[in-house]
This record gives structure tokens, C-alpha cells and sequence, in this order.
């Protein structure tokens, strides 16, 4: 088959396209997809960067977490998915813990049933491929924040991939009673029409100086760092001091958080009462919000520069790499 390879960790450049991989083996328990669509995320770069090398599976690698397609051969202890079902999901349970050498971005990839749910009948296998890691993310964090009904809640980074689903998620699922969301000037109008009652400008407010707090800030962006220096001198001895401030977003979040509430982040350093985690993939929880998903009550969002062909994946790389990405990729 044809598939996507790296031989070694670094940059997006390393990738090659080989038309000669072999079609990976099903086992007892897992389904042969042919693949229609894949999506990136951020973990996809930051393991070819070689960022968790000491728990991934050995190169060469085949990267892709996300997939949409459609069954061609199943194992034998599968129970409930049969050849020719349009699926969806995240391929790897753990997202850092020996994720499969033979990812989604290539021609065929083999995946535990359990981690799979049927595509919803009104999206497209674009739309589908972009859901899973973002969407089971975003439910996941909801659920560990103890997020409910009539609480609000503070998204930092609304408009990306996972962001773009906490707010939905937030508003026609866990049913927030506010829900706010950061991104920059031209993208406010999208997360208005995403359930957010408060967009915020980060290029022209703080949000942490807000006089609203809320129940939860959930730091769907986590990687940026803001540097404060002080600078004194005595040019007499030409002594110079220089005092360097680091903060991370999460201290920043906070200070946007009610007493006793929780922020959720997604990577970077924590500052109580923040947490981290890592996403499980479970195609239960696909299941369970396909409801919402075929209701319209969830919309993927892709990014309006894609969708990219299967020949263009470094260049998808590289967009997805510099920040800029709207929804996904």
C-alpha cells in the first residue's frame, strides 16, 4: 500500500511517500479500515519530533492518530462491526503510550473495534476524520473538571481543534449556563456561531483581568509562554540586571477561575488549581455523542484550507505547525 513514512524524528521534511508498505495484519479483536480521510493533530508533530521517543513504538513509523473510512476485513473476535461499515475514531487508546508503528495516513490501518463508532450518517468522512482525538479530548476534560449543567466556563484557544468542540460541548451537551471563548479578531464570529455568548479578542484583552470569573477555564492551547524583563543598570560600573519572568498560560487561566474551580490543560506547565491529562480514545464516547453530531448540535469544523490531498501531507504538516489552523486539519 501506499503510506506516509518517517525513518527518524525531526522535521516535517523527513516524511516520505512509499508506495510499497505492507498492509498491516488484523488481530482477533480489530477491523481492516480503508482509509478515505485522516486528520492531524498536534500530538502527530511532537511524536515525529521525537518528543515522546522513550514510550513510542520503533521506527520507521507510519504517523495518523485520527481516521475516517471504511471496513474491509474484520478479525475474529469482532462482535459488532462488519465489512463495509463507514467508521471513525482515534487508532491509539494511549495517545503517548506505544502508539501503533502503522498510523491513518496511508491506505489501509488496523484498529481495536473498541475504538471505533460508526460514522454519523450526516457528516462526511472529512468532517469525521477530524472529530475523534479533538472531540474525545474535549469530553474528557469536560468530565474530569466535574463540569455540569448550569455551570460557565472560560476556553482558551476556542477556534482550534479542540477548542472548537469544548465550546459545543460545553453549551448543547453538558448545558453551561455561560460560555466564553479567546481567539483572535477574525475569528470571533465563528465561535458566536458556535454557542459562545462572550468572544474575546487575546490581541486586544487579558482575558485573566476580567471581572467575570468562571467554574471552568479550559486551556485548549497550554504551548505559549509570556516573558517579562525587568531591566536595571548602573552605567558608572556597567553593571547590568536582568530579571526574567516566565509565565505559562495556565497561570494567567488562573486568575480567571472562581475559588474551588478547575483548569483543565492540555500541555504545558500546570499552576493549581490546573490539571493535565491525556486523552483515552473510546469509541463509546464516539457513540454516545453521534446523537448530538446527527442532531446538528456539533459541527466539525475544518480548517478552510483543506481539505489537503494525500500527496500534500508536509505541507499539511507545515500548516498545522505554524498555529494558524482553524478547527482541524
Amino acid at each position: 500500500m501506499k503510506a506516509w513514512v518517517y525513518d527518524d524524528y525531526g522535521a516535517a521534511d523527513l516524511l516520505r511517500l512509499d508506495e510499497g508498505v505492507s498492509v498491516p495484519e488484523v488481530k482477533e479483536d480489530q477491523v481492516l479500515i480503508k482509509v478515505v480521510a485522516a486528520a492531524l493533530n498536534p500530538v502527530d508533530y511532537k511524536r515525529r519530533q521525537g518528543k515522546f521517543k522513550a514510550t513510542d513504538s520503533p521506527l520507521p513509523t507510519v504517523p495518523g492518530y485520527d481516521v475516517a473510512g471504511v471496513v474491509v476485513k474484520v478479525g475474529s473476535q469482532v462482535k459488532n462491526l462488519k465489512v463495509g461499515d463507514e467508521v471513525y475514531g482515534d487508532i491509539n487508546e494511549k495517545a503517548l503510550e506505544n502508539p501503533k508503528q502503522f498510523g491513518s495516513l496511508a491506505e489501509y490501518t488496523s484498529v481495536e473495534e473498541k475504538l471505533l463508532a460508526l460514522k454519523p450518517k450526516t457528516i462526511d468522512f472529512v468532517q469525521a476524520a477530524g472529530l475523534p482525538l479533538a472531540i474525545e479530548t474535549a469530553n474528557e476534560g469536560l468530565e474530569r473538571s466535574g463540569f455540569s449543567a448550569g455551570k460557565s466556563i472560560l476556553i482558551l484557544g476556542g477556534a482550534g481543534g479542540v477548542g472548537s468542540l469544548v465550546i459545543q460541548l460545553a453549551k448543547h451537551v453538558f448545558g453551561a449556563s455561560r460560555v466564553a471563548a479567546t481567539a483572535s479578531t477574525g475569528k470571533l464570529d465563528l465561535l458566536k456561531s458556535l454557542g459562545a455568548d462572550l468572544a474575546i479578542d487575546y490581541t486586544k484583552e487579558n482575558f485573566e483581568e476580567l471581572a467575570e470569573k468562571f467554574d471552568v477555564v479550559y486551556d485548549a492551547v497550554g504551548k505559549h509562554t509570556y516573558f517579562f524583563i525587568h531591566h536595571s543598570s548602573r552605567l558608572n560600573n556597567l553593571r547590568i540586571f536582568f530579571r526574567i519572568h516566565v509565565y505559562s498560560l495556565c497561570e494567567k487561566a488562573v486568575k480567571a477561575v472562581k475559588e474551588a474551580g478547575s483548569v483543565v490543560a492540555l500541555t504545558g506547565a500546570v499552576t493549581p488549581p490546573g490539571f493535565r491529562f491525556v486523552v483515552t480514545s473510546d469509541g463509546a464516547v464516539l457513540t454516545k455523542l453521534n446523537t448530538f453530531i446527527e442532531d446538528g448540535k456539533i459541527k466539525p469544523v475544518v480548517d478552510p484550507k483543506g481539505p489537503f490531498p494525500f500527496s500534500k501531507l508536509v505541507e499539511a504538516f507545515t500548516y498545522l505547525e505554524s498555529g494558524r489552523a482553524t478547527g482541524k486539519v
